[in-house]
């Protein structure tokens, strides 16, 4: 189990999908996805498993991210966020708010 501390060490926010494209170098299918964190944390990269979306259908969804791990390398993509999501048969389902938020918003 993690400490109350160590949870509230986790930046998380809310943003909005900007663009998103097919990550060919990617050793599982995924997508290299901008998200727009707001002026504080501005735009920001993720390789994220979502295949089983069509990118048509991400782009205007807001999405939660964990905003502070280190960034990593994914095939030809700097994943500088995680984007959240919940795994279920029908794939990887992302979190989102249910009212529109302004872009990065902190989830608590």
């Amino acid at each position: 189990m993690i400490s109350l501390e160590h949870f509230d060490e986790i930046d998380m926010r809310v943003g909005t999908v900007t663009a998103v494209s097919l990550n060919k170098r990617a050793r599982k299918p995924a997508y290299k996805i901008t998200v727009d964190l707001g002026d504080e944390l501005g735009i920001k990269n993720s390789s994220a498993q979502l295949t089983n979306y069509e990118p048509e259908e991400l782009i205007g969804k807001q999405v939660v991210c964990i905003c502070n791990f280190e960034p990593i390398r994914i095939g030809d993509v700097k994943s500088e966020i995680r984007i959240l999501g919940s795994d279920t048969d029908k794939g990887c389902i992302i979190l989102t708010s249910v009212s529109p938020v302004k872009n990065g918003s902190k989830v608590y």
